[in-house]
């Protein structure tokens, strides 16, 4: 079997499925805006959105294809093999080696990453991140990401070596544990990147407070990050595993949402919190980890993948690689299209229990400020919602809100 042609198609495959959603994302510029979103853009509003969403696709399509030009040469080339030859053959070095190189793609897609945040969202005024602070960014999450990366491929390569084929149950805990280790550590790993500080004494803050208890829930902290550092776009989340929670809000949401708009909104997570529904999707994780676990199984095993682009054996490194870039990616849109239908489904009935809480009207309200803060899509395609959405456009939930509060 010619593996490197294989390899290469496969690349490509996988740009034109990337293509076709950015596609998609552009067709929306064309679609009927349904009549209950119809008044967060005026005529010139709109416009100046359909312009954004040309720009921020075109840009994404450019980026892309860089990466598959970068990608391929690499492989034709064997590259990664040469390039690892320059490091000390042992087991770490020779994976350390090919993840390195395959860097070389974020290091080529940074200009276009650049124009993306300091160009673009500067131009329809989204941004305030400075020169230093970009890059100070890329930085950080390029080192974590390599150190995250080489960790987990190190890992892969001792339990091979220790357990063989046994390896698969093996990698997919370490796998599961180490998603649920960053979504846990995430809250402090954001404090790398901002400033938060408690939200003062007052009426939001009480009725935050009072909303969590009132469904058992002991709030830990109420913080706001300084998300108006980087952009003007408006969003809030939950930290905190069980029943001790961290809310965090960012301060762009406080300039944009009313006190009633912004407990709607913490009163739809807490839905997500009453129906379990973060636990649920950490389940539905575990089948991901699985699947990664057994595409690396398999590529280890093909003995004969390696020598086809230079390597005299195993490289664990050049596995990964293969197992990401294109074996799971070719994976997760039908993982994604059942993953992400589960979700819509959670979102729904979050957006029910806020509506029976009370909050059904703050909600709709809430939801199309930051529809329109973010800039967001009001009129995606059925094709667009079910391979990419996690949430159902904000037209359906609104719908699905207005029929709940008519109950």
């Amino acid at each position: 079997m010619n593996y490197k042609l294989w390899i290469i198609i496969l690349f490509i495959v996988v740009f034109l499925y990337r293509f076709v959603l950015n596609l998609l994302k552009l067709r929306s510029t064309h679609n009927e805006i349904p009549e209950n979103v119809a008044d967060i853009y005026d005529a010139p509003t709109y416009k100046k959105w359909c312009a954004y969403r040309t720009e921020k696709c075109r840009i994404a399509i450019a980026s892309s294809l860089a990466a598959l030009v970068v990608d391929i040469a690499l492989i034709a080339t064997d590259a990664y093999a040469a390039f690892a030859g320059l490091f000390p053959d042992t087991v770490f070095w020779q994976l350390f080696a090919v993840l390195l190189l395959s860097t070389l793609t974020e290091i080529v897609t940074l200009p276009f990453t650049y124009a993306d945040t300091m160009k673009i969202e500067e131009r329809y005024g989204f941004n305030r991140t400075k020169h230093g602070t970009f890059f100070a960014d890329q930085l950080k999450e390029y080192l974590i990401t390599l150190g995250i990366l080489t960790l987990v491929t190190w890992i892969l390569a001792l339990l091979y070596r220790w357990l063989g084929d046994w390896m698969i149950a093996a990698f997919a805990g370490v796998l599961t544990v180490l998603i649920l280790g960053i979504t846990f550590l995430y809250p402090l790993l954001s404090r790398a990147f901002n400033k938060f500080t408690p939200l003062p004494e007052g009426e939001l803050r009480d009725k935050l407070t009072a909303l969590l208890t009132k469904h058992g829930y002991h709030v830990r902290a109420i913080e706001v990050m300084d998300a108006s550092r980087r952009s003007t776009k408006a969003n809030a989340y939950f930290a905190g595993f069980g029943k001790s929670k961290s809310i965090v809000l960012y301060d762009t949401l406080l300039e944009k949402l009313t006190p009633n708009e912004i407990c709607a909104v913490f009163a739809h997570e807490l839905g997500h919190g009453v129906h379990r529904d973060t636990f649920k999707t950490q389940v539905t994780s575990v089948l991901q980890m699985v699947i990664l676990s057994v595409l690396a199984w398999l590529t280890i095993r093909t003995g004969s993948l390696f020598p086809a682009f230079g390597f005299t054996g195993v490289n664990y490194g050049f596995a990964v690689l293969l197992i990401l870039s294109v074996e799971f990616a070719l994976v997760a849109p039908l993982y994604g299209i059942a993953a992400n239908a589960l979700s819509r489904r959670h979102e729904y009935r979050a957006d029910r229990f806020a509506t029976r809480e009370g909050y059904g009207a703050e909600l709709i309200s809430g939801l199309k400020k930051l529809v329109k803060t973010d800039f967001g899509d009001v009129a995606p395609s059925s094709a667009l919602i079910l391979l990419d959405y996690n949430h159902p456009s904000l037209s359906q939930r609104i719908t699905a809100i207005e029929r709940e509060m008519q109950k």
